[in-house]
């Protein structure tokens, strides 16, 4: 008997909806920083076994969208309502989930759900078991479970019961696939996510990273990316004095991309202003955002 399905992972900003999918696969796919909106498109994270494939599904936290880009993140979040086999809803011990009318649409679709309380880990006396208990009260039907994305707790749990929910399926994904993504995919979000570590305010949600060029030597990778921003004081401010702080943001990237990649990497970095890009549709879907 052979198990697939697609686990779609859905959330408010800041719960832990990237941390739990990377540790679910035991490899990072999703980029990880403690500021909201960091995960912008939809990602699948490929597990398998002998018996099994889970298609975790990574979303962009939910939001009320102010601008274009938004918008289309909020697309990807529409779309992993509309083809699950298992929902996973991530909350934590700080959430209050406002968006009940997700929620609402949910539990009216009649797969089954999941409700993880996420950072149990930091909770107080009998915070977790409080929280857990008025989920479950509210959503009977669901299956409630206390966890810690970062330091692993009752992930075995989460699995096991994920594969006594999925249904008896052949695989959707070659068994050696990780990811839908390409290469070149993770390579921009690596530099982004380097962006979002270095840089506060606006800066971090005004940067998109486009790979320019990936060739791969021998020995060696070589990588051109351009950082775009939308306006142009804010190139001055990614470049830095002496341009700085980019090659920071270079250095911290390249380390990080040989360590996923497995192999030297040459990374040339550069600073494009692309005026107001997250309102310009053109500019949207040249980056990916369809």
């Amino acid at each position: 008997m052979h198990k697939a399905g697609f686990v779609n992972i859905i959330g408010n900003p800041n719960v832990g909806k990237s941390t739990l999918m990377n540790t679910l696969l035991g490899e990072k796919l999703s980029i990880i920083t403690p500021k909201a909106q960091t995960t912008r498109h939809r990602i699948l994270g490929i597990a398998n076994g002998t018996d099994y494939q889970i298609v975790f599904s990574d979303t962009p936290g939910i939001l009320s969208p102010n601008y274009k880009l938004q918008e289309h993140m909020m697309r990807f979040v529409r779309s992993a309502l509309e083809d699950a086999d298992l929902y996973i809803v991530l909350t934590d011990i700080y959430d209050e989930f406002i968006h009940t009318n997700i929620l609402e649409k949910i539990n009216k679709t009649g797969i089954p759900v999941m409700l993880l309380v996420n950072k149990s880990d930091l909770a107080k006396g009998n915070e977790v078991t409080r929280i857990a208990e008025q989920w479950q009260k509210a959503y009977p039907h669901w299956h409630v479970l206390p966890v810690s994305a970062l330091m692993g707790y009752n992930i075995d749990a989460v699995l096991n019961k994920i594969l006594d929910l999925l249904p008896e399926s052949p695989p959707f994904y070659p068994k050696d696939e990780l990811t839908d993504k390409p290469m070149r995919f993770f390579v921009a979000e690596t530099v982004r996510e380097k962006v979002l570590m270095n840089y506060h305010r606006e800066i971090p949600y005004s940067v998109e990273v486009a790979v320019d060029s990936y060739k791969e030597e021998d020995h060696l990778i070589r990588i051109r990316c351009v950082i775009h921003v939308a306006r142009e004081s804010q190139k001055g401010i990614i470049i830095g004095h002496q341009g700085k702080a980019l090659k920071k943001v270079g250095t911290e990237a390249r380390k990080s991309l040989e360590q996923f990649i497995g192999k030297k990497v040459f990374l040339e970095l550069h600073v494009k202003v692309s005026k107001n890009w997250r309102e310009d549709e053109t500019q949207l879907r040249r980056f990916g955002y369809k």
